[in-house]
């Protein structure tokens, strides 16, 4: 039997469903940043949430990682920390003479960087090549990373005391920054009403095993994109470039990042082609933190500005 083009492979769907489930069986907020969450996994991408402190960013890390079976490290960001306390160091070994090397916390399928941007930028620093190339290198040998890896970073707003800014290369290694925000009247019950939710971390039960989630990752690259969407993501890199609201657009590798996370947001969709709604759904998540905008503040405001600039350009551009 021949499947059709119009819908990804029925093991796919019902995987990916399941993934999502499971999750918000725990994270009670806002299906679709869950959505986006998956979405970004199986984009082999990183996520950056930045919100207020109190809304579950933490809990959404943690969640994901026991809904795919998957080994989990938190790392608490301090001014203190050091690159050798995430990727670990040689130590010597006197009873063979030998330097021998103890990974640190980013061996790990899962890893929360919790406040990042309360580090210093040399231990922002640390992460890049693991985010961008699945490995480390320390004292001139390289160490692969396991997969799937992913790295969930939360960060508070800058205002708040004892922040450091992440810098344009860090944050190009996001494949997308969502916001969570505040749960709605009846989510914020359904919180409350929820007396032990350790308890109900632990009974968490795996959705998918790792193998599941690789294979969707290959699932993901072979989405198909038509040239008429190849020219939509192209004509929106472009008018965040022309607008006089923008003081940097979107780079070559911001519109490739664009692409990907269509492609997989396409795939949890349940199609295996893209359309302009895809592209539509991961626009601001994808592109908001890799521009500036000149009327840019510092914060929640600056995000929902340069969101808001992203939505201006797509509403602007004539969509396939």
């Amino acid at each position: 039997m021949i499947m059709a083009r119009n819908a990804a492979p029925p093991a796919c769907a019902e995987k990916i469903q399941r993934l999502i489930g499971a999750v918000g069986e725990v994270f009670v907020s806002k299906p679709e940043v869950v959505t986006l969450t998956a979405a970004t996994l199986i984009a082999r991408g990183h996520l950056l949430i930045e919100d207020v402190p109190g809304i579950g960013k933490t809990l959404l890390g943690v969640s994901l990682a026991r809904a795919i079976d998957a080994s989990f490290r938190r790392i608490q960001f301090t001014n203190d920390l050091l690159p050798s306390d995430i990727l670990g160091l040689s130590v010597f070994n006197q009873r063979d003479t030998q330097f021998e090397f103890k990974p640190g916390p980013i061996f790990s399928h899962v890893v929360l960087a919790d406040e990042i941007n309360r580090s210093t930028p040399k231990t922002q620093s640390a992460l890049l090549e693991a985010m961008n190339d699945l490995q480390v290198t320390i004292d001139g040998k390289t160490h692969v990373l396991p997969e799937p890896f992913l790295v969930i970073a939360t960060q508070n707003p800058v205002e708040y005391h004892g922040t450091y800014p992440l810098p344009e290369a860090q944050l190009d290694r996001f494949l997308m920054r969502v916001r969570i925000g505040y749960p709605s009247a009846e989510d914020a019950k359904k919180i409350l009403r929820e007396k032990d939710l350790a308890g109900q971390l632990k009974d968490l039960r795996p959705a998918l095993k790792r193998e599941d989630v690789l294979a969707l990752q290959r699932e993901a690259d072979a989405v198909g994109v038509s040239e008429d969407i190849l020219d939509y993501i192209v004509r929106v890199a472009e008018a965040t470039r022309a607008a006089k609201s923008f003081r940097l657009g979107l780079s070559p590798r911001g519109a490739l990042a664009l692409c990907r996370a269509a492609r997989a947001y396409a795939l949890v969709s349940g199609r295996d082609y893209c359309v302009p709604d895809d592209v539509k759904a991961v626009a601001a998540p994808v592109i908001a933190h890799r521009v500036l905008i000149d009327s840019s503040l510092y914060g929640i405001a600056r995000i929902a500005e340069a969101e808001e600039a992203v939505e201006a350009v797509l509403a602007s551009v004539a969509s396939p």
